[in-house]
């Protein structure tokens, strides 16, 4: 039994062990067995699982939130929600819940996504964000480079475009910033994304 331990590289034990299932159940017994115990008198009760899995789904909270409300420790929750396949927050909708399916292509150039956002221009010196109301303000005042104000005399400071094409499969992005959204913008953007794509080696089928 030892060298038979020895050719396998495993516990004199273990050959053993597997040499009694071999006589009592033949081939069969040679099978991987689950590894999971037989008695778990530790494991979390039914009835407080199923108290995780309502606040996850009423509320979607995530394992920290549930187990200061519950009293359990994070990591019981989160083992919890693990058991029962319930899906990471980052994965789901959080209006409604949904899981977010990823579209996904078996090859580059199968489908391209094309999008738009509207992004709002910040004034030379810096916004309110970074620098505080006050300082904003000041700068918001001071930049006229739109060259458009409003019947009070404020400066309009207006828009970006940020055009975006993107390779569903290889995650490959063009993008412009133009100063409008209009088709014929678009189609031209599209026009000039579509021959960066070509030239990176990827013909586009479908977008």
């Amino acid at each position: 039994m030892r060298r038979a331990a020895e050719r396998f590289q495993v516990a004199v034990t273990t050959a053993q062990r597997w040499a009694v299932r071999y006589r009592e159940l033949g081939a069969a017994g040679m099978a991987d067995r689950s590894s999971r115990p037989h008695r778990s008198p530790n494991q979390t009760p039914t009835r407080t699982e199923r108290r995780i899995i309502k606040v996850r789904v009423i509320r979607r909270w995530g394992p920290a939130q549930i187990g200061y409300l519950l009293d359990i420790h994070p990591s019981t929750v989160h083992r919890v929600l693990t058991r029962y396949g319930i899906a990471r927050l980052r994965w789901l909708d959080r209006p409604t819940g949904r899981v977010v399916r990823r579209i996904e292509t078996a090859a580059v150039g199968e489908l391209v996504h094309v999008d738009v956002k509207k992004v709002g221009k910040i004034p030379a010196g810096g916004g309110w964000r970074m620098l505080g109301r006050a300082v904003g303000r000041v700068n918001r005042q001071a930049d006229k480079s739109s060259g458009v104000v409003t019947k009070y005399r404020n400066p309009v400071r207006g828009y970006h475009f940020l055009h975006t094409a993107i390779d569903a499969h290889s995650r490959l992005v063009y993008s412009e910033l133009l100063t409008d959204e209009r088709k014929e913008t678009a189609a031209a953007f599209w026009t000039r994304a579509d021959a960066w794509f070509t030239e990176c080696g990827i013909t586009v089928r479908k977008y």
